[in-house]
């Protein structure tokens, strides 16, 4: 069972006031419904939300709609499950705002369907379930996303939604318009939204862990590269002193760099502010990182010196 059927069956546990599920009931009519003037037909992949349907329906207007089942042979898929409403067809479509008084479609319900916060989610979360599709965090990137075959519902989402400040924004795929939301956080918010809070325990406890696990890789990522600088930085300063040890002995130094060569070659592997520290404690004189960087550039510069004179 895929994360956003296990959604979807969570919300359709939920017991709703007579408005939220008039509310719910709409966005689902408008965007999976297809209607006469004598029939109303819906249809799901979903067993769960074909039940949660034919009982919204006839608690809300006392219609026992029918209910048949095919298998989707097309798309070798599970069942369909299809609701036939017949009686009261009229009443019902314009109850819920899907058509004016003349029968005629409307584009968004009226104000009344969405009055209330709780209007709105229950919209939402009846658009949700004719349209919705949400990834398992822990398979793939962060997306929720509805899609719609006109423009007009996905900007009425679009504006519910963002109401709640989800921003979620829309994109022609096709010939079909996306509401998409990518935030991690945002997406959390929405299952918060929809009251699928077993989902949301779920998705919080695979964020958290997969965000714990990128900041442990950056810290490594991190951890190894500074490992590599101090490689290289280790094998540069040997290479100098190497140079000026083959052409003119180390002896030639003055006191300061020739210690600080010395005890380079005998910790070859120790940061800039671990030799300083070695040096501090051995040689019972103070040095800082920065001091000892300083030495060891003008080692650099009279190894390269010396190199510019070999090869004139």
């Amino acid at each position: 069972m895929s994360f956003a059927t296990e959604v979807k069956n969570e919300i359709c546990d939920l017991r709703l006031s007579k408005t939220e599920n008039i509310a719910e009931l709409s966005a689902f009519i408008r965007n999976d419904g297809h209607f006469s003037n004598d029939s109303i037909l819906l249809y799901t992949e979903n067993m769960m939300i074909a039940k949660r349907i034919y009982s919204i329906v006839k608690n809300l207007y006392g219609v026992h709609s029918q209910m048949t089942t095919r298998q989707n042979i097309a798309f070798n898929k599970n069942n369909v499950y299809y609701i036939e409403i017949k009686d009261k067809v009229d009443f019902i479509l314009r109850d819920l705002s899907v058509v004016d008084e003349k029968g005629q479609f409307l584009d968004s319900p009226k104000d009344f369907i969405v009055d209330s916060e709780e209007e709105m989610k229950a919209y939402i979360r009846g658009t949700f379930l004719a349209k919705g599709s949400i990834n398992d965090p822990k398979t793939s990137q962060y997306h929720l996303e509805f899609l719609f075959d006109k423009k007009y519902e996905s900007v009425f989402l679009q504006r519910l939604l963002n109401n709640f400040d989800l921003n979620s924004k829309i994109i022609l795929r096709d010939t079909k318009y996306m509401v998409y939301i990518k935030e991690a956080e945002k997406i959390g918010d929405f299952l918060k939204l929809i009251k699928a809070y077993k989902a949301v325990l779920y998705y919080e406890d695979i964020r958290v862990l997969r965000e714990q696990k990128n900041i442990t890789n950056r810290l490594n990522n991190c951890e190894q590269a500074n490992t590599e600088k101090v490689i290289n930085t280790c094998n540069s300063q040997l290479k100098d002193i190497e140079i000026i040890e083959d052409k003119i002995g180390l002896d030639i130094l003055d006191d300061k760099l020739k210690v600080v060569a010395e005890f380079r070659k005998k910790y070859p592997e120790s940061s800039l502010v671990e030799l300083s520290e070695i040096i501090s404690l051995e040689t019972q004189t103070p040095i800082t990182k920065s001091g000892l960087n300083h030495r060891f550039r003008k080692i650099k510069d009279i190894a390269k010196n010396l190199e510019k004179n070999s090869e004139k």
